[in-house]
């Protein structure tokens, strides 16, 4: 956590109480009946619907419209579910403009895709209100799986397991449950506590036996736990940080975005977070764009986010980057940090401006410095702490296409496993698939 008092440029209060509110607020807000009604009468309905195809989840997307048109949207909010249990969250953070949206036959036509992911919002948080919990525990099968993690990847496998009549223990290092969907994505995507209401609905299935506060380690071993439960999935997410290149990383001021955002969702009053005047966040991926804004959000008077490379190699979605520069925030391309620059405390960082050649990035001599008193560095995760026995591929814990690692009745999904890509709805999926590998394998079918 940064000290304002080693660091002056840093501050608390920029804005007036009542200002977080208002510039937190939902960035999407719910559809109403009428507005949704409007929004699902432009699809075609396709019969290979392509959005469907581009989904992670496969949800059939052109089904849960149509229910939505003859005004069912609990019906809507099951067929969803039925793929993606936590489908209220990823109507809210899937970057559905590079996923479904951008390949719906509407925006292909008219550069105006169908609002796929607000009317999965209005279906699932319609029936979600209703604090109705749409399936119920399969026969019990006596049958333990451990899971460990808590996140999307973690949730969805827990959920599925226990709907087929498994008993779950959920381990999660954290006291609280849901990962990156609790700590790790913008405030304003996910308003009014809904990760944790989100968690609490998807539990009230029953059968699943929750262990927060407990990591792996010293008295939490894979070997335990392969030898107490039947299965065990991890889904232990990433853990670590990707080490900034440069010098001058242990001044006061500089953190990693992860943390930042972390805190802030956590905050009760975002008055009390220090931010500085002048901030750098470095990176070009969703979490980069997320700090960034929020940053701005807080009352940073200027944001500058730095990428490497150029604009059409950013991690972040072309809408993503709009965003942040509709918030204020300067985003600049082909800039490597060379330098954060400061005694003590960081007062700027010292950039290099980059070109792509033959396929190579080079340094082409020119330099640039901006002023920063806070420095936000998002240049990716890496595994930290992988248990032992396991075999890692690209860093990542390697596993085949049902989930399963190197070690028997061991399997791993989510952002901690080889394949896939770092998306929310994408550990859903993996999560959901490994679980229907390990019931195969524990009913004697795989």
């Amino acid at each position: 956590m940064p000290n304002s008092e080693r660091t002056p440029g840093l501050a608390t209060a920029r804005l007036p109480k009542d200002a977080y509110a208002e510039r937190f607020t939902d960035l999407h807000p719910q559809l109403d009946d009428h507005e949704a009604q409007v929004a699902a009468d432009r699809c075609y309905f396709c019969y290979d619907a392509p959005c469907m195809t581009a989904c992670p989840t496969s949800i059939d997307i052109p089904l849960f419209i149509r229910q939505i048109v003859t005004g069912t949207p609990e019906a809507a909010a099951k067929t969803i579910f039925d793929q993606n249990i936590l489908g209220g969250m990823c109507a809210r953070v899937c970057p559905t403009e590079t996923l479904c949206e951008e390949v719906c036959v509407r925006e292909i036509a008219e550069g105006k895709p169908v609002k796929i992911g607000q009317l999965q919002r209005y279906a699932t948080d319609t029936l979600m209100e209703k604090s109705a919990h749409p399936y119920q525990r399969g026969a019990a099968t006596g049958k333990t799986v451990a899971v460990v993690g808590a996140g999307p990847a973690g949730l969805s496998a827990a959920h599925r397991l226990a709907m087929l009549g498994h008993d779950i223990t959920l381990f999660d290092a954290r006291k609280k449950l849901g990962g990156l969907n609790e700590f790790g994505i913008a405030s304003y995507k996910s308003t009014d506590d809904f990760a944790q209401k989100e968690v609490d609905w998807l539990l009230s299935i029953g059968g699943i036996t929750v262990e927060a506060g407990r990591a792996l380690g010293d008295d939490l071993t894979l070997e335990s736990l392969n030898s107490e439960f039947d299965a065990v999935f991890l889904s232990i997410g990433l853990g670590g940080v990707n080490a900034l290149r440069a010098d001058g990383t242990d001044l006061d001021g500089v953190e990693d975005a992860v943390d930042f955002i972390a805190r802030l969702r956590q905050a009760q009053d975002l008055s009390t977070l220090s931010v500085g005047r002048d901030v750098v966040v470095i990176g070009g991926g969703m979490t980069a764009v997320d700090a960034a804004v929020q940053a701005k959000l807080l009352g940073a008077q200027n944001v500058t986010m730095a990428y490497r490379r150029g604009k059409d190699r950013m991690g972040a979605s072309q809408y993503e980057q709009d965003l942040a520069t509709s918030k204020g925030v300067n985003i600049v391309y082909n800039a490597q940090p060379i330098a954060i620059l400061g005694e003590g405390a960081c007062r700027g960082v010292s950039f290099e401006y980059t070109a792509d050649i033959d396929g190579a990035l080079k340094g082409t001599g020119e330099m640039v410095e901006f002023r920063a008193d806070q420095v936000l560095v998002a240049i990716g995760q890496t595994l930290k702490d992988a248990p032992q026995g396991l075999t890692l591929q690209g860093g990542k814990i390697a596993v085949d296409v049902y989930g399963k690692t190197t070690v028997e009745k061991v399997w791993a999904g989510g952002d901690c496993a080889s394949g896939g890509d770092d998306l929310t709805v994408t550990a859903v999926a993996e999560g959901r698939d490994a679980a229907m590998d390990i019931h195969s394998v524990l009913m004697g079918k795989g």
